[in-house]
């Protein structure tokens, strides 16, 4: 197999893909994007090429760095300010590897690094008045801040929306942006476009100069991957050296996929990730790869769960039929078991269990590539495309008609979808302004004369003693890692999560932020379904005065994930605050609290 895609992906790179012929190769069909009729358009197996090439390049690490010294300079030289800040504007998969390497604590040393992964107002205010808070003042702050924009697809328009946000600041406040706002984008993407138009600085999204890796796929061995590492003084000869697996363990890789194949065939596909605590930092960008990729249709799904305590009581018993769940554990060799004697428990009492462990000090690096290899696998056993994002690819077509038709109607709240969620009589009112919206539930459902919790209790509750519903989604379309109130949304939806998923009914919950954040559960809930989604936002629009930031395609792409679960006939369900006040907080953690009590007295 290893051979095969070596020759193929070869092939692809020294002769182009037209004459390709999906028909006669699967791996074409499972790594390859096609057009519409057919024809292949886009080699994407460079997550892997690029580490086969790296030992033939020992010179790609002093590349990185000189390229890093060479934008350093030249802010110094407009300037006259040394780089401490960097601000990166993409949009999911593209950027989840900085996320991880900051929950890593990779990039502790060097500029401090912000992730601006949304268009809501409210994060990029929240940044900009941190970096304001160590700096004299925010026109000093801009000028030591390098801003890259991400797009490793066509059609990513976060950045692009972001980046003429910050230079419409620059712009405002006198400063020359050339220096500070730095692309990576695919050729022809609208963010390429952007920057020859502004003169910013671009770079190719490969070392190699190619454009064979998808979003997701970026770490550890993209441009972008390996320039967040490079400014924190990560040694990238070891970095990229790490990434170069042996045939063992790829075979290791492909034995981990047929295990977690085989027991989704047999109806444990929630597989329960516990890693120890030098890994844990990657649990995110594992269940988005692993789901981003794999997720795509209604017969075979694998849901990855993540940030769960190791508590028997949230399992259904190991020959129960309705247990779903497969655990896998992985560490570095020498270190303390994760989750101890409950593995070892796990384990006597028949639950489906797979171990794997890393050498001591092996670099993040080499699990990250060896995770490529398992979802690879995974994508050939199943005769799964895990390349493309047709969920996602739909829910940004439909933002951006949304978007664009509220502009011409003056704002997004003067749309008709808009209209419609707020003005359907599908809705319950709860305290303080809240309200439950489901509209875009199929028309069957009737939870009229119920209280806003008790409708929600007895929704979740019906769907899982059906077998409807296998987990749940709680994804609020706001900040959630750097604005206060955000923080402490995330915290009640945490504990919904365990309160009413885990410990009243034994499902698992995503929490997400959205778009940008569920990006992979969006995936997983669209195509492969089985899922009550509930999404949340503010009614209270933020903006940033001057530059022409408003919320309008935020809340549109809220309005797309409503839209296309319900095209898909998925179940989801919305919730509206009237602000992110504390008598606001404080009613849907009441809402949550009184759903969660109906469900146990359900029982």
């Amino acid at each position: 197999m290893l051979a095969r895609l070596q020759a193929l992906d070869s092939k692809a790179r020294r002769r182009g893909v037209a004459g390709l012929e999906p028909a006669l190769n699967e791996l074409i069909r499972i790594g390859m994007e096609a057009m519409p009729g057919g024809a292949v358009a886009r080699n994407c197996y460079g997550l892997f090429h690029l580490s086969w090439l790296a030992p033939r390049h020992p010179e790609w690490p002093s590349a990185v760095l000189n390229e890093l010294d060479e934008v350093k300079a030249a802010i110094k030289a407009e300037h006259r300010v040394p780089l401490k800040y960097v601000i990166w504007a993409g949009a999911g998969g593209s950027i989840e590897d900085k996320a991880m390497y900051l929950a890593s604590d990779l990039l502790k040393r060097g500029p401090k690094q912000y992730i601006l992964d949304s268009t809501d107002p409210v994060k990029l205010k929240a940044i900009l008045a941190d970096i304001k808070r160590r700096s004299s003042s925010l026109e000093s702050a801009l000028k030591s801040t390098l801003v890259v924009g991400l797009a490793m697809e066509q059609a990513t328009h976060e950045a692009v929306l972001n980046l003429e946000k910050l230079a419409a600041l620059y712009d405002e406040l006198g400063i020359e942006s050339k220096p500070n706002i730095l692309c990576l984008a695919r050729s022809g993407s609208a963010l390429d476009e952007l920057a020859a138009r502004r003169g910013y600085i671009q770079a190719a999204v490969q070392l190699d100069g190619g454009d064979t890796t998808t979003g997701r796929h970026s770490a550890p061995m993209s441009r972008s991957s390996l320039y967040a590492l490079g400014l924190a003084g990560t040694p990238l000869g070891d970095w990229i050296g790490a990434t170069y697996l042996s045939k063992g363990q790829i075979q290791t890789a492909f034995r981990l996929a047929a295990f977690l194949h085989q027991q989704g065939l047999s109806g444990r596909d929630k597989v329960t990730l516990v890693l120890s605590p030098t890994l844990k930092g990657a649990a995110h960008w594992t269940k988005q790869n692993v789901e981003g990729s794999l997720a795509k249709t209604g017969e075979t799904g694998i849901k990855i769960v993540i940030g769960e305590p190791l508590r028997m009581a949230d399992y259904r018993a190991p020959k129960d039929p309705r247990q779903d769940r497969v655990f896998l554990l992985v560490s570095r060799k020498g270190e303390p078991a994760a989750a101890g004697l409950k593995t070892s428990l796990l384990r006597r009492c028949g639950y489906p269990l797979a171990s794997l462990a890393f050498a001591p000090g092996a670099s993040l690096s080499q699990y990250l590539q060896f995770i490529h290899y398992v979802v690879f696998a995974l994508g050939w056993l199943r005769e799964t495309n895990f390349v493309t994002q047709p969920g996602v690819d739909e829910c940004t077509s439909l933002t951006n008609s949304l978007y664009q038709n509220s502009v011409f109607q003056g704002g997004i709240a003067n749309t008709v979808d808009w209209k419609n969620l707020h003005d359907s009589q599908r809705q319950i009112r709860g305290h303080s302004g809240l309200v439950l919206h489901y509209d875009h539930l199929p028309c069957g459902f009737q939870l009229s004369g119920r209280t806003a919790a008790s409708a929600y209790a007895a929704l979740v509750h019906q769907l899982a003693a059906a077998g409807v519903v296998e987990y749940g989604e709680l994804a609020f379309f706001g900040d959630t890692r750097y604005d206060a109130a955000g923080i402490k949304l995330r915290r009640i939806l945490e504990r919904a999560a365990g309160q009413l998923f885990r410990d009243g009914l034994s499902l698992p919950a995503d929490v997400a932020e959205g778009p940008a954040v569920n990006h992979s559960c969006h995936e997983m809930v669209v195509g492969h379904g089985r899922c009550l989604s509930t999404l949340l936002i503010s009614e209270k629009a933020e903006s940033i005065a001057g530059v022409g930031c408003g919320a309008d395609y935020h809340r549109a792409q809220f309005l797309a994930n409503l839209i296309a679960q319900e095209r898909r006939a998925r179940l989801v369900v919305s919730i509206t605050l009237r602000d992110l006040s504390e008598p606001s907080l404080r009613s849907l953690e009441e809402f949550f609290r009184e759903a969660a009590a109906h469900i146990r007295r359900s029982r």
